[in-house]
C-alpha cells in the first residue's frame, strides 16, 4: 500500500491510497479534485474509489468534479449520511468492509463529530477524517461527548499501538500547545511538540502520527490519567473519565 498526502484548502488533508500490485487507487475525502488527479496519473494508478469519512464540504468539496470526469468510481460512506451525500453508490455500517484493487479494509463508525462520522482501517493504517486528530480530537458538532469518548475509547484505542493515523486536518501543533498546557509535566507532549514545530519550519506536515504516540500526547485518550484529572478538578473529586473528557472538549474549544 502506497499513501500520498495531498495538503487541500486551508489545512485539510485529502489521501490517495494506491495499491501497489495492481495500480488500483482509491482517495480519502476529497477536498478538490486537480491535485488528487495530478498525484494518481504521476503515480500511474487508476482511481477507483472515493471513501468519505463525513459529510462536511472541506472533506467532500472535490467530488463531484471527479464524478464528472469518472462517473463510475464507487463512493462509499457511512449510511444515514446518504442524504447529504447524495453521490455515494454504497452505503456502510459499523463494521462492514471497503475493497479496491488487493487492498480491504474495515469501517469504524464513530459518531461525535457528526453522526455518520467513520474512520477506515487497513491493517496497520487508520484514516480518521475529523474523529481523531494529532493531539487533539474534533469538535462535537452533532455528537455528544458521551459519543466522541466511545468513539476514540471503544474503536480506535483498542487498535494495535503501531497504528499509523492519518488525519483530516493540520492542527497538531496547537493541539500539543493545549495538551502542554493540560500536562506541563509530560516530557512526550513537550518532545513532540518541539519536533512538529521543527518539521513545520521545514514544511514537513505532521501526518501521519502513530496511535502510540497519540496515547502519550493526547489529552483526549488520556482522561484516566492522575496529570489530567489533577488539571481540572480540585483534589479529590470523583468524576467518570466521560465527564473528564466533556470537560476537556469544552476547554479546547475557547482555547
Amino acid at each position: 500500500m502506497k499513501i500520498i498526502s495531498i495538503p487541500c484548502g486551508f489545512d485539510n488533508f485529502t489521501y490517495v491510497v494506491i495499491c501497489e500490485q495492481t495500480g488500483t487507487a482509491a482517495v480519502v475525502d476529497p477536498n478538490e479534485a486537480y491535485p488528487i488527479w495530478r498525484e494518481v496519473e504521476s503515480a500511474g494508478a487508476e482511481l477507483a474509489a472515493v471513501l468519505c469519512t463525513h459529510h462536511h464540504q472541506d472533506h467532500i468539496g472535490g467530488l463531484e468534479d471527479l464524478l464528472s470526469e469518472q462517473p463510475d468510481l464507487v463512493v462509499y460512506g457511512y449510511g444515514g449520511d446518504r442524504n447529504r451525500i447524495p453521490e455515494m453508490t454504497t452505503l456502510l455500517a459499523d463494521g462492514d468492509t471497503v475493497c479496491f484493487g488487493e487492498i480491504s479494509g474495515r469501517v469504524l463508525h464513530t459518531p461525535g463529530h457528526t453522526a455518520g462520522s467513520v474512520c477506515y482501517y487497513f491493517g496497520k493504517v487508520l484514516f480518521t477524517g475529523d474523529t481523531l486528530f494529532g493531539a487533539g480530537c474534533g469538535r462535537l458538532f452533532e455528537g455528544t461527548a458521551a459519543e466522541m469518548y466511545r468513539s476514540l475509547t471503544e474503536k480506535i484505542s483498542p487498535l494495535p499501538d503501531d497504528t499509523l493515523v492519518y488525519f483530516g486536518h493540520e492542527y497538531t501543533e496547537k493541539n500539543l500547545t493545549f495538551a502542554e498546557l493540560i500536562e506541563p509535566g509530560n516530557q512526550d507532549i513537550s518532545s513532540r511538540l518541539q519536533t512538529v514545530r521543527e518539521n513545520t519550519a521545514l514544511h514537513i506536515h505532521s501526518t501521519p502520527s502513530t496511535l502510540m504516540e497519540e496515547k502519550k500526547t493526547n489529552p483526549f485518550l488520556r482522561c484516566r490519567e492522575k496529570s489530567i484529572r489533577d488539571a481540572l478538578l480540585p483534589s479529590g473529586s470523583s468524576v467518570s473519565d466521560g465527564e473528564i473528557f466533556a470537560m476537556l472538549r469544552k476547554r479546547r474549544d475557547s482555547f
